[in-house]
């Protein structure tokens, strides 16, 4: 059982997560979110619309799943999906991402930003998948997505150095290059966005692709 304070506590990080504008959303999907086997937030701060807003770094609720979901609005239940988003079983993290990856809501955005720098290459692959218009120029979700790495410069800087670590450690035998990981695909996608909405290139923290024989890069 939670304890009062620290429930209130939890909650009000979970609202933060999202625009001040949401915070009555947010708090009618609280209440079908069982209660938290372990009281870790763990604020990432971002930016979004111009406002400032905290990711949690993981949640440990066990899902509502049925009937408490589908009472919720259309809106209500996408915040529950990014909040999933979170979950501390990956395979949780990516059943959600799968629903909310195609938005074109800013605030889901940072949500699949953060998955982008974590490990699971299924939710690395699920990404791709869902953004597949995130290389065409003047498409929504590549301003939406160019945007945030502009708005969030710092935040993109540890998420690229974050993609290499993993494949460095985990991926690289199934790589060898890191242009051919789904992470490294994904970082050029956002690199590239960023640099549309910034009008200039924008600053590099992974290995850059590999230069073709004729001096094409390959």
């Amino acid at each position: 059982m939670q304890r009062p304070q620290a429930s209130s506590a939890l909650s009000e990080a979970l609202v933060a997560a999202f625009p001040a504008r949401l915070a009555e959303d947010v708090r009618a999907v609280l209440p079908i979110m069982p209660d938290a086997r372990v009281l870790r937030a763990g604020p990432l701060p971002v930016e979004v619309e111009g406002v400032r807003i905290a990711l949690p770094s993981r949640i440990h609720h066990d899902e509502p799943g049925g009937e408490p979901e589908r009472s919720l609005t259309g809106t209500q239940q996408v915040i529950l999906h990014c909040l999933y988003s979170r979950h501390h079983d990956g395979r949780v993290r990516q059943r959600r991402l799968g629903v909310i990856v195609g938005s074109s809501e800013p605030w889901v955005v940072p949500f699949v930003v953060q998955l982008a720098g974590e490990y699971v290459v299924e939710i690395l692959e699920t990404i791709l998948q869902g953004l597949t218009d995130l290389g065409v120029p003047g498409s929504c979700r590549r301003k939406l997505y160019g945007e945030f790495v502009a708005r969030n410069p710092s935040y993109f800087a540890r998420t690229e150095r974050r993609m290499v670590s993993y494949w460095s450690c985990h991926h690289r035998r199934q790589f060898p290059e890191f242009g051919t990981y789904p992470g490294g695909i994904l970082a050029e996608a956002l690199r590239s966005a960023a640099s549309e909405q910034a009008g200039m290139p924008w600053p590099r923290q992974t290995p850059r692709p590999r230069t073709a024989p004729g001096g094409r890069r390959s």
